[in-house]
Formats: structure tokens, sequence, C-alpha cells
């Protein structure tokens, strides 16, 4: 079985079109055996989104409907779909028309080669400026922390086995970063080029806050920012006691030199804004620590339909 996992967010005109479109799409490959799970992470549109939802799962047995009682962000959204399907391979796409089920075949393709991982890669994303820095930033820290091989272009847009699947969803931490747990699980990953589309309506939900949440996740799978800021923090050191030294032989050999306010006041607020810095990413480590030791829920559900197991205010811990 085939299944299609969707983070829904602000997607009440888009996402009948996506399913409508991904289920020809899969019949025309001759892929017939599939199913839709389709995750409202609490979009705050009155009720537009999941009402629709619903509708769509009321119509079409093969649609399973997650609703979140709060929004917990793409990733932690994609992981509760994760576990609510039930097939062999699974297909991860955006709900707003921009990766198009029409590039599916190109993907399928490298899959059937042996991949365990397929990325769509966009030549040219139709994003703006401030989303391809955002996307930018978060591609670099994942090169320098996690071991992201540089070549290696990723999206939303992918098809993974069971197995990393079923790898990704021992993951409970409350911060989940699906590039993160995929590079744990494998390193079989190939990409393939597709077309990236135009949005069909609506806005990027990723506000700058959302992108710092993101680009912050990373630091859940790796301890080399750790490294990192006791390298520097060395090199600092290393480097004030040769300027240290350079002025007290400077004063021994020119004694006429005034001490330089401006310089020396220049020189405390720079250290101590790198040591706030380091203490902030510390702090950051350990209050996820504290969050995990609490067992602070990746997402909690308040309904699902289509879903064998229908119970509602469940918790992932």
């Amino acid at each position: 079985m085939y299944s299609i996992v969707i983070p829904c967010y602000k997607s009440a005109e888009t996402i009948e079109t996506v399913v409508i479109e991904t289920a020809r799409e899969m019949n025309k490959m001759g892929l017939n055996d599939y199913e839709f799970v389709l995750v409202n992470d609490c979009s705050p549109d009155n009720g537009a989104t999941i009402k629709k939802l619903k509708e769509i799962a009321c119509e079409r047995k093969y649609v399973r409907v997650v609703d979140l009682a709060k929004n917990v962000g793409q990733h932690n959204a994609m992981m509760a779909g994760l576990r609510t399907a039930s097939g062999d391979v699974f297909i991860s796409m955006d709900d707003d028309m921009q990766t198009r089920p029409s590039e599916l075949h190109k993907m399928f393709k490298a899959f059937d080669e042996g991949y365990d991982v397929v990325y769509g890669a966009f030549p040219k994303k139709k994003e703006s400026p401030f989303r391809l820095f955002g996307s930018w930033v978060n591609k670099m820290c994942a090169v320098v922390f996690l071991g992201r091989p540089k070549e290696l272009r990723t999206s939303s847009f992918w098809i993974i086995s069971r197995y990393v699947r079923d790898s990704i969803i021992t993951y409970d931490g409350a911060h989940s970063y699906l590039l993160g747990l995929i590079l744990r699980a494998t390193s079989n990953i190939t990409q393939v080029e597709v077309e990236h589309f135009e949005r069909e309506s609506g806005t990027s939900g990723y506000s700058l806050r959302a992108l710092l949440r993101l680009w912050s996740n990373i630091i859940g799978f790796t301890v080399k920012p750790l490294r990192l800021a006791m390298t520097g923090g060395m090199i600092m050191s290393v480097v004030s006691v040769i300027f240290a030294l350079v002025l007290i032989i400077q004063k021994i050999i020119h004694p006429s030199i005034d001490p330089g306010w401006s310089s020396i006041m220049v020189a405390i607020f720079f250290s101590l804004g790198v040591e706030l810095f380091f203490v902030g990413m510390i702090g950051e480590y350990i209050g996820r620590t504290y969050m995990h030791i609490n067992k602070e829920p990746q997402y909690v559900i308040r309904a699902s339909y289509n879903v064998e197991d229908d119970d509602t205010d469940k918790e992932r811990e």
C-alpha cells in the first residue's frame, strides 16, 4: 500500500484538488492500492480546513483525517501522519499544489531503482527572497552540523520506504526535524528534479518565528554547536592574550600612549554578546532536555476520521 501524508494548514481551497489529482496520477501509474492521511495542524481559519477534510473523508473512504488540538508545525504534524499511515511506501506532499502529482512518476522511477529516500529537488523555487534565505541558512546548518551531503537538495516532497518510516516514528521528542531523522536512518538517498509551481492560494505559513524554530530543531540532533562554542571560546581567549601582550609591548615602547576607552568598551560589549549567545545556546539544550524529561508531547489529537483507532485527545509522548 502507498500512503500519501499531507500536513494541512489553511488549505480549505486547495486540498481537495491535491487529493483528486494525486489519486488520478496514482491510478495512471497503476498504483491503485493507496490511502491519504491528511493532518489538520490546527488551522486558524474558523474551522474551514477541518470541515473540508471531513467532507473529503466522508466522500472517499481511502482518505483518513487527523485533527490536531493545537498547532505544532509541519514536522510534528508529519510525524502524526506517519504514525497513522499503514502503507509500505510513504509519500509526502504539500497542501497548496506547489508540489504537483504530475511529477510523481519521476520520483517513483528513482525509488524503484532501490533508493530508500527520494527527494523532489526544485531547480527554481517559487518562494519569496526571505523564505529562500531562511531555507539556505537551514541547509548550511544541516551540512555543518548533521553531515548532510552538500549536493543533496531536499524539500517537503519525498518518498521513503517502510523501514525508514519505522525508524523515524521511534523519535518521541517534542521538536522533530525530519531531515535529521532521515539522515539517522539511511544514507541511501537521492534526488530528482521536479518543477516547483506557484501557490494556488494563500501565503506561506513559514514566518520568521517558524523558520527560527525549524533551525533550532537541528540542535536536537547534534552536539556540534556546543563543540563549536568551546572552540570559539578557546580562540577568543588566545586572541585576547595575544592582544594584551601587544598592548603591553606598545606601552613599553611608547609610554605616552593613552589607554583607549572606546576600544575597551567595544571589546567588552563584543565579548559579552558572544558569551550571551553561547550561554543561550547551552540553555536551549538544557531547556529541551527539561521538556523531554517532562514528556512534552509532539502533538495532541483532537479527533480522527476514517481511522480504525478513533479515540480522541491522544497524546504522543
